[in-house]
């Protein structure tokens, strides 16, 4: 995601920004070729990416906040069924408007592709998938959530405080509105998340909330945010109620079917490939991986097997922690970025470690980056405690060996998101810097992971090219289990099993993940972006100095922003169509 929307594909890339702070025409590449004769369409293209753009705030002010457009601050979407089908019209007039234009740079070309195809996958969530009327997790990401006014300090405290109890305002009306279109019955997943996360909120609301802002020497104000916080979260903590009261009636019927998970694809991330071909790059990764585990085992305990081997590999716990491990990870990561020049590091302000709040803990994991509007915003890296609901020997294992944790923090901040997010927020497009997609970020982050260890990260030591691993072959476990659980062909049961037997997890982390698979079918993103990236880089570099051009293809492979891939490689390798290359 998005900087805070990675976690569910329906939302991702659908942050935007179009105030007179975005550049009205990117500039364009040296090597861009201008037509001849420039029609007047290709004269209009700049002013209608900007006219998009602010329509499309206008439809969702909340992500307007997070991507730094702060004169939308207090806004929710309007989540009512004209709203809905407002944004669905909107949606169907910017890929048929886009595609009137003709006679285009070749930087504004791609800039219209790129617009035309997230349009597309925002329309897919809204309307194929259905997701505001059946998938809690559209609401839990789409502009619930208030940490932006906690977590970053863009203006006064004061300031932001007012923009909460406007936040808190809307609150009860949008509450209404998640009952009015979550149809029950529901998968039980959905019904755990839904139930979990807004009585989280609702907690936040009135606590972490009011405790970020009790300095705020105000009384008025004060106690203006207590009765607007507290009305917020009981909207919240009635929302967590009605969604407790359907798991008397919850089902397992989740799966979005086999042609509408290829739709899906299609639609989000230019991605053509029959399901059983990529069910076939799947197995073939993860059995490229389980062999290096094996080796890496064998090296690391003789004698043992592998989940004894990962088990030893994963006591060595931090003494103080996750988060405070974490802390001392990431400067010596970026020392190692510059030392093997692996690509380029624009400036010298590094994010944030954070415990993640109650209520977004669905992943253990996330990064929330400032938006290219944010004035001196701060990225913030929340890792998440285990679920105080599991048995202790459950909640031992959820924490992450050091050598673990040492790749979620290169798959978080140092090369992954927030190195990325850092050349998004610069890219040429405003569309670049906007619109950062799902298989391009996650895949990204996870494709860091193993450049980082092929880089040199850890000398050699097996213990960390095991903590590599077991990264990977989560994430192989997420390719194949969004395919089984969606194309009908896989429970959750046993997508639990799998990532247990075959990726070698706990069992607490196991239950989570298969759960996330079946409200978040687009988690293959992962690996399918990896896989994706590393063809790229491999034909790239290829007649550019193999290993030596590794710096000069991440710059200008981030230099896009964050369009599907497939568009990348087809502007990269100068390709006719874009397409999917594993």
């Amino acid at each position: 995601m998005t900087r805070k929307t990675l976690l569910f594909p329906g939302l991702c890339a659908l942050a935007l920004a179009g105030c007179t702070t975005v550049p009205a025409t990117p500039p364009a590449p040296a090597d861009a070729a201008a037509p001849s004769a420039p029609t007047a369409a290709a004269g209009d293209w700049n002013g209608f990416v900007k006219s998009t753009i602010d329509k499309w705030f206008a439809i969702d002010p909340a992500f307007a906040v997070y991507e730094g457009a702060h004169a939308y601050d207090g806004k929710l979407p309007d989540w009512s069924e004209a709203g809905l089908k407002a944004k669905g019209d909107f949606l169907r007039a910017v890929i048929a408007d886009a595609g009137t234009y003709t006679g285009l740079t070749k930087t504004q070309a791609f800039e219209r592709d790129y617009l035309i195809m997230v349009a597309k996958g925002q329309l897919f969530w809204l309307e194929d998938a259905d997701q505001p009327h059946h998938n809690p997790e559209y609401y839990i990401n789409g502009g619930l959530d208030p940490n932006v006014y906690v977590s970053r300090a863009y203006t006064d405290k004061p300031t932001r405080m007012k923009a909460m109890i406007a936040f808190f305002k809307a609150v009860p009306a949008a509450a209404q509105a998640v009952r009015a279109n979550l149809r029950a019955p529901m998968p039980a997943s959905y019904v755990k998340l839904g139930a979990e996360a807004f009585a989280g909120y609702a907690d936040y609301y009135k606590g972490d909330a009011r405790a970020a802002f009790a300095d705020v020497a105000d009384p008025a104000l004060q106690a203006e945010f207590r009765t607007t916080s507290q009305a917020a979260s009981d909207a919240m903590a009635g929302l967590a109620k009605w969604m407790e009261a359907q798991k008397a009636g919850a089902t397992q019927d989740f799966a979005m079917g086999p042609e509408r998970f290829s739709r899906m694809l299609l639609a989000t991330e230019g991605v053509d490939v029959p399901l059983a071909e990529l069910v076939r790059v799947g197995q073939a990764d993860l059995a490229r991986n389980t062999a290096a585990i094996r080796e890496a085992c064998a090296r690391y305990a003789p004698g043992k097997t592998i989940p004894q081997c990962v088990a030893r590999m994963n006591s060595d716990k931090p003494k103080d922690g996750p988060v405070a491990e974490a802390r001392r990870q990431i400067p010596e990561l970026v020392a190692f970025v510059k030392a093997r020049d692996v690509l380029t590091i624009p400036g010298d302000k590094m994010a944030q470690v954070e415990e993640s709040p109650p209520y977004n803990r669905a992943n253990s994991a996330y990064m929330d980056p400032p938006g290219p509007l944010e004035a001196n915003g701060s990225s913030i890296y929340y890792i998440s405690p285990p679920d105080p609901t599991w048995s202790k020997a459950m909640q031992d294992d959820y924490i992450p060996g050091k050598s673990d944790l040492l790749f979620t923090t290169v798959h978080e901040v140092m090369p992954g998101h927030y190195l990325q997010f850092l050349h998004s927020n610069a890219a040429a497009s405003p569309v670049g810097q906007l619109f950062v997609g799902y298989a391009f970020a996650e895949g990204w982050a996870h494709y860091t992971e193993e450049i980082m260890w092929e880089a040199g990260l850890g000398d050699g030591a097996p213990e960390v090219h095991i903590g590599q691993l077991t990264n990977a072959l989560l994430r192989n476990c997420r390719f194949l289990s969004a395919i089984g659980l969606h194309s009908g062909t896989m429970t959750q049961a046993q997508s639990k099993q799998m990532f247990i037997d075959q990726c070698f997890i706990d069992e607490g982390n196991a239950e989570q993940q298969a759960a996330r698979g079946t409200y978040d079918p687009a988690y293959l993103n992962y690996t399918l972006g990896k896989l994706m990236i590393r063809k790229l880089r491999e034909d790239w570099t290829a007649t550019r100095g193999g290993r030596a051009a590794w710096k000069q293809f991440h710059d200008e492979f981030l230099s896009y922003g964050g369009p599907p891939i497939p568009l990348v490689r087809q502007a990269m390798m100068g390709e006719d169509t874009p397409r999917a290359v594993f």
